[in-house]
């Protein structure tokens, strides 16, 4: 009872040293930082995370007394990462890859892919090659688990930062930091059209002609999207006069639905011509051989991967997926 108060503060403090150099956080701790980093908002933490939000409260709170260290400001309004909090989080993630790459190096420890695999694709490659390659790779990776996530290209990019994906397929280049682009394909974009349209049939299009042609494109980030703008620059065509600005679709199946309505035109990967096309009251067009209108595909992944080499290996599957889709489309 005769102690002061500040005699006291000074008694807390030291006992908390005293524990602090003890404390282990445990991963599960340092992912519930994170990932409230990462959010600043602590129900989309727990949703991503899959747990209560009381149940990351107690987790956040855990790591913060063990360290004698504020690393989030909670407020109604936002969550704000602290100083200290900034100057952590690289190495509360560092941690995490490290644990990630210890359990799969140690499932995979004979050179092979095994267990959980997060995998991203973007929506115009996944419908395509997916069949294929899972049935692949239940041959060639039996212990593997493998788990898909269709997305946007930049929200792909996102999850790879974050950690949420172990790899992604996707157009490149990336054009993203801290990761590796690794090329697997290239391919071709066809023209699908009206069956009575001038353009229907030929072999021999140009790039000048694409201004014609009223073409109908995918929403905002898709990266298809930006590909045939591109196409349309190259050929110093202005894409607003050449694209159909105000009818679009989020999918490939829906601007399919609106050729045969005779909406107008559309460019189209030559692996998925199988599947959209096939059936359908459509024609089918092609660049003539000196035209330049494709785009690459292939993996990307962080450069701190440890499972590089696995991964360029899961590649060599992908690209045969590939094959069979290009092999049904020309038949």
């Amino acid at each position: 009872q005769g102690v002061s108060s500040a005699a006291s503060d000074v008694y807390k403090r030291q006992v908390i040293g005293m524990h602090n150099k003890e404390y282990r956080p445990t991963l599960a701790q340092l992912r519930t930082f994170v990932t409230v980093a990462e959010n600043k908002h602590f129900g989309t933490a727990a949703a991503k995370l899959e747990i209560s939000q009381p149940s990351l409260s107690q987790g956040l709170v855990a790591l913060e007394q063990g360290l004698g260290l504020q690393l989030i400001e909670r407020s109604t309004r936002k969550v704000i990462v602290t100083s200290a909090g900034e100057t952590l989080l690289p190495y509360a993630k560092a941690t995490l890859e490290a644990a990630d790459t210890f359990l799969a190096n140690a499932r995979g420890a004979n050179g092979t892919l095994a267990g959980p695999l997060t995998i991203g694709v973007i929506p115009t490659i996944a419908p395509y090659i997916l069949p294929d390659l899972l049935s692949m790779l239940a041959e060639a990776y039996p212990d593997l688990e493998p788990r898909f996530v269709e997305e946007q290209t930049q929200h792909l990019i996102t999850r790879l930062r974050n950690g949420n994906l172990d790899l992604a397929i996707m157009a490149l280049p990336s054009e993203a930091t801290g990761m590796v682009d690794s090329p697997l394909y290239t391919e071709q974009f066809s023209i699908v059209c009206p069956p009575d349209h001038p353009i229907a049939g030929r072999e021999d299009v140009k790039l000048a002609e694409l201004k014609d042609l009223d073409l109908l494109l995918l929403d905002d980030g898709h990266c298809l999207r930006d590909q045939v703008v591109d196409l349309c620059r190259h050929a110093n065509i202005n894409p607003a006069e050449a694209t159909n600005s105000v009818t679009r679709a989020s999918s490939l199946t829906t601007i399919m639905q609106l050729v045969m309505g005779g909406l107008g035109c559309t460019l189209v990967p030559e692996s998925a011509l199988a599947t959209e096309c096939h059936g359908k009251d459509v024609a089918i067009a092609h660049f003539a051989s000196d035209v330049t209108a494709e785009r690459e595909v292939g993996l990307v992944f962080r450069s701190s991967a440890a499972r590089a080499e696995e991964f360029r290996e899961f590649g060599t599957l992908i690209t045969a997926a590939y094959n069979k889709a290009i092999e049904r489309s020309r038949q």
